[in-house]
């Protein structure tokens, strides 16, 4: 070989053509090096004093337990409502700097207020995922804006599109315990046991938890994990078996404002409040004890027995995922953040409480003679129950109000950290004042992770959160936070170096309607706790009307540098999406049609049948004999029904699990294919002031009846829209829940749908406000 061929060959030594098999394979980015796990745990609705570790009458063992060995914060705060709560915690910023102002399903086109999370403001998960962790959110979700929930989707505002692994919950506001709709990943699954199994969610949702858990740390046990827990209890309804709520029997019976005294002794001896501190005012228009007869007090007593089951039950879960984490041998290497609360006690329940929370959310009072007549069932699947508000008084001992206030009943709520390897202090009481939105700095402190500054390619807004993690080991710290506002549909106030103003702006058990004042007549009230008023119980705006005026203008500059304006009182009115201008999924089409497989649709993505005259029509073949559901929306406590029994058809409209209306067929359809159509038409006017229905078969009518009440604002908040089958509970007790899918053969239903009448309007809210009475 001559040199000039030599030369000719390509140098080995500067293009390797052999495999390099001394390479490592790429890996995955680890977390720092003794990075904890990271659990959080989230209870729905609970209020500062309802729990036993915060002196409360609910026994609560785990939550106890945690508490000795670890630390219990006794100025832990949070928003008024579930999705600002949630969207806070998760991103470290105030709710309205994340468009969360409200919650998802009264959100409006406003900066504070749309409810979609910016890109600029990365989750928890996102940002522990990207640095090595494994994560799982299980439970309640309410952060994704409900026109996206829906097969469509889109899917990044979903749990896993927002840095989370796993996924198994329910995504909206609240959920049937006992007949739940429930998703996995981003898909609809519903579980496969039933009440009479032994089914019910919570402990369901613990199981998801320790199964994901116990999965991940035989896989990757040297990469921690981030598990995010958020019961639907203690929300509304109040969903556990008897033996939880007789527990309680008769312990409840002395009322409310002897609870009150009880629970405010309690938290003197504990520690948790000073000697010195006071009763806040009760709420005017909210009977006293003493004012009750003896059926109420009966009725409100059960009511009470059976939210304080449900707590512990929902304890006892918890207690199940913490003895898991101790037979793997990682409890003392996991940070476990307990909130008691994403907001305080609900009021939502009125001055009765009622078995039908959607009776009270279209104005209506549950009759205390049909509940004292239905005592046993409380807690059941023929319940959907809330307590009257002077329980939640009660549970907010021994602060003002309840949810939905900016006042401390609304705002703050107990908080207990245990991290047996990283804080060394056991069974102690840190009186630090914080935010839910100093959850996510401590989260990323503890782990070693920095706050990105550039997540996703998108620039990071600063995050609003100051760590609490100063705080662990050193109870004399002191305090980082100075400043903080609220604000929750008009209700707002302002904490500034130990002075608190605050302004009651709506009421939360009068929520239809829009006899609310105009903003600038609302009367602020302010509160010095540096001279010990701890509970907001001595207003002295009197005596500082400087000091007043000098915290509302600093709110005024809070509100504007977070997104806070313009402000917004509607509740009820937020409903339509039209009034809120909010997307529509199905604005402008006049007709809607639908396969046989069609389901799991909410609200938002169903047929918007509210308020409007609709024809539907079903193109469907019959067998005979043929029973079940051809469509159906909502379930037991309030939606619409049509049907078949033994081949007749049937349409049922249930108004709010009050009134129930059925138009039967005069006669049994023939084998074969049928056109089955509802004529549905509404009167027109106010709205929900009722309609006539026709029912046809084949262009003949075999059944009228008159719906005199219809449906104003929503059917369900749980419940879905379903062809071919009513899922989660029925509407009618013609059909079993879960077994009543439509044993013929559906084509198609299509719904025809004439206009909607506005209830957004000032003569459509008036003329609600009146039907509704």
């Amino acid at each position: 070989m001559t040199d000039d061929a030599t030369s000719s060959q390509p140098d080995r030594t500067r293009l390797p053509l052999d495999v390099d098999t001394t390479a490592r394979p790429i890996r995955p980015v680890e977390a720092p090096p003794r990075s904890p796990n990271v659990v959080v745990v989230l209870i729905d609705d609970m209020g500062f004093g309802a729990s036993s570790p915060y002196g409360g009458p609910c026994e609560m063992p785990t939550a106890q337990r945690l508490a000795d060995e670890g630390l219990r914060y006794s100025r832990f705060h949070v928003t008024s409502l579930c999705s600002p709560t949630r969207q806070a915690l998760m991103t470290g910023r105030n709710h309205h700097s994340v468009g969360m102002g409200v919650t998802s399903e009264m959100s409006t086109p406003e900066p504070g207020y749309h409810g979609y999370r910016p890109a600029s403001a990365a989750t928890i998960a996102q940002i522990l995922s990207g640095n090595g962790y494994c994560t799982a959110a299980v439970g309640k979700w309410h952060q994704t804006p409900p026109v996206e929930v829906s097969p469509s989707g889109p899917f990044p505002r979903w749990p896993m599109g927002e840095g989370f692994d796993y996924f198994y919950g329910f995504m909206g506001a609240e959920m049937n315990h006992w007949y739940p709709q429930l998703y996995q990943g981003r898909y609809a699954v519903e579980p496969d046991r039933l009440p009479e199994d032994g089914y019910h969610l919570s402990e369901d949702l613990v199981e998801k938890a320790i199964s994901w858990i116990e999965n991940q740390q035989a896989i990757t046990p040297d990469r921690p994990f981030f598990t995010y827990v958020a019961f639907g209890a203690t929300h509304a309804p109040f969903h556990v078996a008897p033996e939880w709520r007789d527990k309680y029997a008769g312990k409840f019976d002395a009322g409310w404002d002897v609870q009150r005294e009880e629970t405010l002794a309690r938290q003197k001896e504990l520690g948790i409040v000073p000697e010195s501190t006071d009763l806040a005012p009760w709420a005017a228009g909210v009977p006293r004890w003493d004012e009750l007869d003896e059926t109420e007090k009966r009725v409100a007593a059960r009511f009470m027995e059976t939210y304080a089951g449900f707590a512990e039950h929902t304890d006892a879960q918890v207690g199940r995922l913490v003895e898991a984490l101790e037979d793997m041998d990682v409890l003392d290497d996991t940070l476990i953040v307990f909130m008691l609360g994403d907001n305080g006690a609900s009021g939502e329940g009125g001055p009765r409480g009622t078995f039908r929370e959607h009776l009270v959310g279209h104005g209506i009072q549950d009759e205390t003679a049909d509940m004292a007549a239905r005592l046993d069932t409380l807690g059941d699947a023929t319940t959907y129950a809330i307590y009257p508000v002077g329980w939640a008084l009660a549970m907010n001992t021994p602060y003002p109000w309840t949810k939905q206030l900016a006042h401390l009943g609304g705002t703050r709520d107990g908080m207990i950290v245990r991290w047996g390897n990283g804080i060394k202090a056991r069974g102690e009481i840190r009186h630090q004042w914080h935010h839910v939105i100093d959850v996510l700095p401590t989260i990323l402190e503890a782990a070693g992770v920095p706050a990105p500054d550039v997540f996703g390619g998108v620039e990071q807004q600063p995050i609003e959160g100051t760590s609490l993690a100063y705080s662990f080991d050193d109870a004399d710290a002191p305090e980082r936070r100075s400043t903080q506002y609220f604000e929750m549909i008009g209700n707002r106030g302002i904490f500034h170096e130990g002075w608190t103003a605050v302004t009651q702006h709506s009421i939360p058990w009068e929520m239809v309607g829009d006899d609310k004042p105009p903003f600038d007549e609302d009367v602020w009230e302010l509160y010095d706790h540096t001279s010990g008023d701890w509970s907001q119980a001595h207003d002295v705006a009197a005596e500082h009307p400087a000091k007043l005026r000098e915290l509302q203008e600093l709110f005024i500059q809070e509100a504007a540098r977070y997104h806070v304006l313009p402000l917004d009182d509607r509740v009820t009115e937020r409903e339509n999406p039209d009034v809120a201008g909010r997307l529509d999924l199905h604005l402008g089409r006049s007709s809607l049609s639908f396969g046989p497989r069609v389901g799991r649709l909410t609200e938002e993505a169903a047929p918007n049948v509210k308020n409007r005259s609709h024809v539907i029509t079903a193109d469907l073949e019959v067998i005979t004999g043929a029973s079940g559901v051809v469509v159906a929306q909502g379930g037991r406590f309030g939606g619409w029904s049509l049907y078949v029994v033994n081949g007749v058809p049937h349409y049922a409209y249930n108004f709010v699990g009050r009134d129930l209306n059925v138009v039967r067929g005069g006669k049994t359809m023939t084998p074969g294919r049928h056109d089955l159509v509802v004529r549905f038409e509404y009167d027109g006017g106010p709205v929900g002031s009722g309609a006539n229905v026709l029912l046809e078969v084949d262009n003949v009518v075999v059944g009228s009846g008159r719906i005199p009440t219809t449906t104003a604002y929503y059917f369900s908040f749980d419940e879905t829209f379903n062809v071919g089958v009513d899922r989660g509970t029925p509407v009618v007790d013609d059909y079993l829940p879960v077994r009543n899918a439509f044993e013929g053969l559906i084509h198609r239903v299509r719904f025809d749908l004439d206009e909607v009448v506005d209830p957004g309007t000032d003569e459509g809210r008036e003329q609600g406000v009146l039907v509704h009475q």
